[in-house]
């Protein structure tokens, strides 16, 4: 299996899912999600509030199982 981490982020495009409340008023839970470039269905996943907090990355099957089903 492949270590995505070794992977480049450059030039990935990262899009904004939002969806739930994350406990404030008005308030909704929301990530950055982009596909890690140069690797076939596998994303990068990150904190839309702190971006440069780092990435976590997954492969689409790892997703889809959490329930992202809009990859």
């Amino acid at each position: 299996m492949e270590n995505l981490y070794e992977r480049d982020l450059a030039g990935a495009q990262f899009t904004r899912p939002c969806g739930g409340n994350n406990g404030t008023e008005g308030g909704e839970a929301c990530v950055e999600l982009a596909a890690i470039p140069g690797t076939a269905d596998a994303f990068a996943l990150r904190d839309s509030k702190n971006p440069n907090a780092g990435t976590l990355r997954f492969t689409g099957d790892e997703l889809r199982a959490a329930g992202m089903s809009t990859i």
